[in-house]
């Protein structure tokens, strides 16, 4: 599966699940979110490595994990897809390679798209270059999944040694009719001014996931925000509310949420953040001014 801004639709044997204008996410841990919306069911970034295991980030660059997942890969529900920022490996694990049913859907950037085909037998991929979009159907809900700008680090030389990564958009609602809900996920990126075209051509993101952590690779590169950087990615956007993640669950990880929190109330943006923590649930409803129920 190679081509973009297509329709496809999912386990249509599922097509008697209620569609409603909420979209609840549960924080398994790392980036790793389950989203559900209706009958559809997506998975971001797949990590599920335990505590105390190796995660290979490339040219032999180990990070040992210091959490648990709050599910293993055996207790997740039926996926209908699974949205993949980039090919590292705390986000693309070896648990996820091997135990994931390679039949599910994988929308992620060209370069992981071809890797997961040749390598590692996930012929279900959809490789997105920026801007381009797809969208997912089920039963009477769909979600429309569309490839953003990132940038993984800020030397174009150390650019060139990591694998490319992508944000994304998903814009939820029924198959006949507006989206009712967008949530961005920022993938492993910093902040720089290519991302401003985001808000031009998806204004009033209902809610922005972003990774986190400062990671610090040897020689002291930072290659994903840390609280500062969280925060001034937060006030360009200006999403409804602020979801954090990717924080203190890797060793290379040395910005902890409590920065980014920091940061944030300075920035006047506190009234904006869901509270959701590591296995937690939040639910997020497209009504102005609602709160997210976190449980």
């Amino acid at each position: 599966m190679t081509r973009t801004d297509c329709t496809i639709m999912v386990n249509p044997q599922h097509m008697d699940d209620p569609t409603d204008s909420a979209v609840e996410l549960h924080f398994i841990g790392n980036a790793t979110v389950l989203v559900r919306y209706g009958g559809l069911t997506l998975l971001t970034d797949p990590n599920f490595l335990h505590r105390g295991q190796y995660a290979y980030l490339g040219y032999g660059l180990l990070s040992r994990r210091l959490t648990e997942p709050a599910l293993d890969v055996d207790d997740l529900p039926r996926l209908d897809a699974i949205v993949l920022s980039h090919l590292h490996g705390d986000h693309w694990d070896r648990r996820a390679r091997r135990r994931l049913d390679h039949a599910v859907p994988v929308l992620t950037t060209p370069h992981a798209a071809r890797r997961l085909r040749t390598v590692h037998g996930f012929h279900r991929t959809a490789g997105l270059r920026t801007w381009q979009g797809l969208t997912l159907q089920q039963g009477d809900a769909q979600v429309r999944v569309t490839a953003l700008p990132g940038r993984h680090a800020g030397h174009r030389v150390l650019r060139g040694l990591l694998p490319p990564v992508m944000g994304s958009m998903l814009e939820f609602g029924p198959i006949r009719g507006p989206a009712r809900l967008r949530l961005y996920v920022s993938g492993d990126t910093l902040v720089y001014d290519g991302l401003d075209e985001i808000t031009r051509r998806f204004p009033a993101a209902d809610l922005a996931v972003l990774h986190l952590g400062g990671t610090r690779l040897p020689g002291g590169f930072v290659v994903t925000m840390d609280g500062a950087q969280g925060a001034e990615l937060a006030r360009r956007l200006d999403p409804r509310l602020i979801l954090p993640v990717h924080y203190g669950d890797y060793t290379v990880m040395r910005s902890p949420l409590s920065a980014f929190l920091t940061e944030v109330e300075a920035a006047g943006l506190g009234d904006r953040l869901v509270h959701c923590r590591h296995g937690q649930r939040a639910r997020i409803t497209a009504a102005p001014g609602a709160t997210p129920v976190v449980f």
